[in-house]
C-alpha cells in the first residue's frame, strides 16, 4: 500500500513542473476536447445518414444523393476540425515537454553542484548519469503522450458514454458490466507492473554505474587479466536487469492484449444483443450502427490508457530517482567570512579592489584580515563514518610561507588532512583556523578559492590548452596562462602540440602523456596564484628526469606560499620546513629532514629503505 502513495506524491510533484505552461496546457486541453468531441459527434451522424439518407434511397430507381452529399460534407467538416485541433495540441505539447525536461535537467545539474563530496563518494557515477539520461527520457515519453492521452481518453469516455446512454440504456448497462471487468484487470496488472518498473530503473542505474567504472578502469583490468571476472560480474548485473525488464514488460505486454480481447468480446456481445433489439423494433438500424461504433470507440480510450499506463509507471519510477537526488540536502555552509581582492595603500592599510591584484583579505564583518596562509589544526578528530575514526587528536601548524610535508602508509590520514582544510568534510572535535579564523566561519566557496590543489589523478576538460589552464582563474589573460605554463615547465611541450596553446584536448587529455597532463594541472594551480597550495602526490606520475626539470618551477610556484605536500617520494620533501610522519591517524614524528634522520625513527627507516610505504 505504501508504493501507490509514493507514486501519487511523485505524480503531484511532477505536475508542479508544468505550472509555467498553464496557458499552453489550457490550449492543449481545449484542443484535445475539441478533437475528442469531433470524433464522438462524427460517429453520432451515422444515425441520421443511415436512417434519413441511405434507407430512403434504397430501392429507388433514380436516387437523389444531394442530401447524402450534404451530410457527408458536414461529417467531413467535423473531422477536419478535429484533425486541426489534434495537430495544434500536439505541437503545443512538444513545447511543454521539452521546456519541462530542460527545467528538470537544469535543476538536477544545479542541485548536483551543491551536494557535498560525501554524496559522490557513496554513489556510483554511472548511476548518477543514468538520472540525466534514462530517467529523464522516460519522463519525455510519458509527458509527450501520456497527458494528452489521459485528457482525450477521459473526454471520449464521458461523451461516448453519454451518447450511448442516449441511444440505448439497455446496451449501455451491458457495456458497464464489461467495463468493470476491464478495470479490474487493469488494476491487477498495473499494480504488479509498477513494482517491476521500479526494479528495472534501479537495475539500469546499477548497470550503467558498473559499465562506466569498467570503461575508466580498462587499463587496470587488462594489466591484472581480470577480463573474465569483470565479464561475469557484468553478466550478473545484466541478468538482474533482464529479469526486472522481463517481469515489467511481461505485465505490460499482457495488459494490451487482455484489454483488446475483452474489448472485442464486449463488441460481439453488444452486436448480438443489439441485433435482437433491432429485430424486436426497440432500436432502429441507424442507432445500432452508431452504438456499435461507440462500443468500439469506448474500448479504444481504455486500450490507449492501458498502453500509456505502463509508460506513466516507468516515468514515475524514473521521476522518483530524480527527486531522490533533488531531495538530497545541499552542502551546508553557515560561514559569514568572505574573501575579496584588496590593494595595499602607502600607509599599509588594505582597501577592497574589484580587480585581481594578487592580494586577498578575509572580510569579517567590517574588518579586513590579510590572507597570509597561516593554517593550524588544534586537537582535530575525524572519521568518515561514526564507526571508524581516521584522525585522532591531530595538532599541527603551518606558518605563512612554510612547506609542510606528510608522509606515512596508505590510510594513515594524509589525504584526509587536506580534505579537511578544504572542508570537503567537517570535523567532529577540535578546530582548524586559517589566519586565526575558524574555517567553519568562512564561506566554503571563498575558503576553496584561497586554496589550489594539484591532485594525483588529473582531470582535463574538453577545450583548448588555454581553457584548461585558465580553469584555475577564469579571468586570466593568455599572457598569464603562458607565464604559468613556463613556471610549471609545461610551455615547451605545449608549443610542440599541433596548435600549441589552441590545441583542443578531448577524452580527458588522452593524446597527452600522464606526465604532460600532470604538468598542465600544476600550471592550472600556478595561474590561480593562491596563497595556500596543496600537492597530493603531485609528481607521482612524472618520471625522475621530468621531475628534475620542473623542480625549479615548483620551487618558484611554492615560494612565498604555505604549501602542504603529500608524497611517497621522500626526495621531494627533504626541503620541507616540517615533515609530519603519520600512522593510523596520529602524528608519530615531526621535524625537518635533518631532525627526523637524527631521531632514527620511522622516517629514518623510510629514508634509508629499512621500511617501505604501503
Amino acid at each position: 500500500m505504501a508504493r501507490p502513495r509514493v507514486s501519487r506524491a511523485t505524480l503531484v510533484r511532477l505536475m508542479g513542473y508544468l505550472k509555467p505552461y498553464r496557458g499552453h496546457l489550457i490550449a492543449v486541453a481545449i484542443g484535445v476536447i475539441v478533437s475528442a468531441i469531433a470524433g464522438v459527434a462524427g460517429t453520432y451522424f451515422l444515425k441520421p445518414i443511415i436512417n434519413e439518407c441511405i434507407e430512403p434511397l434504397m430501392g429507388q430507381a433514380a436516387p437523389d444523393f444531394s442530401m447524402l452529399a450534404a451530410w457527408i460534407a458536414v461529417l467531413a467538416g467535423i473531422y477536419a476540425v478535429g484533425a486541426l485541433a489534434s495537430y495544434a495540441y500536439n505541437r503545443l505539447m512538444v513545447t511543454v515537454t521539452t521546456g519541462t525536461l530542460a527545467r528538470i535537467r537544469k535543476e538536477l545539474f544545479a542541485h548536483m553542484e551543491t551536494l557535498a563530496i560525501r554524496y559522490f563518494d557513496t554513489h556510483a557515477h554511472g548511476d548518477l548519469m543514468s538520472r540525466f539520461t534514462n530517467d529523464t527520457d522516460t519522463l519525455r515519453m510519458a509527458l509527450s503522450r501520456g497527458l494528452t492521452t489521459l485528457i482525450s481518453s477521459s473526454v471520449s469516455l464521458v461523451s461516448t458514454f453519454a451518447m450511448m446512454l442516449w441511444l440505448s440504456p439497455i446496451l449501455t448497462g451491458l457495456i458497464v458490466l464489461m467495463m468493470v471487468v476491464m478495470l479490474f484487470c487493469l488494476k491487477f496488472l498495473g499494480k504488479r507492473s509498477a513494482r517491476y518498473y521500479q526494479q528495472q530503473q534501479k537495475s539500469v542505474g546499477d548497470l550503467n554505474g558498473f559499465a562506466e567504472e569498467m570503461i575508466e578502469g580498462q587499463r587496470v583490468v587488462k594489466v591484472f587479466c581480470r577480463e573474465d571476472e569483470i565479464v561475469n560480474e557484468f553478466l550478473a548485473k545484466n541478468e538482474a536487469l533482464r529479469v526486472a525488464a522481463t517481469n515489467a514488460n511481461t505485465y505490460a505486454s499482457v495488459l494490451m492484449p487482455v484489454m483488446g480481447n475483452l474489448s472485442n468480446i464486449n463488441y460481439a456481445l453488444t452486436a448480438m444483443v443489439g441485433a435482437v433489439l433491432t429485430i424486436l423494433g426497440v432500436m432502429d438500424v441507424g442507432s445500432l450502427a452508431a452504438f456499435l461504433q461507440y462500443t468500439r470507440s469506448f474500448g479504444n480510450p481504455i486500450t490507449q490508457l492501458s498502453q500509456q499506463f505502463n509508460a506513466i509507471l516507468n516515468a514515475l519510477a524514473g521521476a522518483e530517482r530524480i527527486f531522490e537526488m533533488l531531495d538530497q540536502p545541499p552542502e551546508e555552509d553557515e560561514g559569514t567570512v568572505t574573501l575579496m581582492y584588496v590593494q595595499e595603500e602607502a600607509d599599509g592599510s588594505l582597501q577592497p579592489s574589484a580587480e585581481y591584484t594578487g592580494l586577498w583579505a578575509w572580510k569579517d564583518g567590517e574588518t579586513l584580515v590579510r590572507l597570509r596562509g597561516d593554517v593550524r589544526f588544534e586537537g582535530v578528530t575525524f572519521g568518515y563514518t561514526q564507526e571508524k575514526t581516521v584522525l585522532h587528536d591531530v595538532s599541527l601548524f603551518a606558518k605563512p610561507g612554510q612547506k609542510i610535508a606528510f608522509v606515512g602508509s596508505t590510510g594513515a590520514g594524509k589525504t584526509t588532512i587536506t580534505n579537511l582544510i578544504n572542508r570537503f568534510y567537517d570535523i567532529e572535535q577540535g578546530r582548524i583556523t586559517y589566519d586565526g579564523i575558524d574555517i567553519q566561519r568562512i564561506k566554503k566557496a571563498d575558503l576553496r578559492r584561497s586554496l589550489s590543489m594539484v591532485l594525483q589523478d588529473t582531470h582535463l576538460f574538453t577545450g583548448t590548452v588555454y581553457d584548461n589552464i585558465r580553469y584555475g582563474r577564469l579571468d586570466a589573460t593568455n599572457a598569464e596562462v603562458e607565464a604559468a605554463a613556463r613556471l610549471a615547465n609545461a610551455d615547451a611541450f605545449i608549443r610542440l602540440l599541433p596548435n600549441g596553446y589552441q590545441t583542443v584536448l578531448t577524452g580527458d587529455g588522452e593524446n597527452l602523456s600522464q606526465g604532460q597532463r600532470q604538468l598542465l594541472a600544476i600550471a592550472r594551480a600556478a595561474v590561480a596564484d593562491p596563497p595556500v597550495l596543496i600537492l597530493d602526490e603531485a609528481t607521482s606520475s612524472i618520471d625522475t628526469r621530468t621531475e628534475k626539470h620542473i623542480e625549479q618551477g615548483m620551487d618558484n610556484l611554492m615560494q612565498g606560499r604555505t604549501v602542504f605536500v603529500i608524497a611517497h617520494r621522500l626526495s621531494t620533501v627533504r626541503n620541507a620546513n616540517a615533515i609530519m610522519v603519520l600512522e593510523s591517524g596520529r602524528i608519530i614524528e615531526r621535524g625537518d629532514h635533518e631532525d627526523l634522520l637524527a631521531l632514527k625513527g620511522r622516517y629514518y627507516r623510510l629514508y634509508t629503505g629499512d621500511f617501505e610505504l604501503d
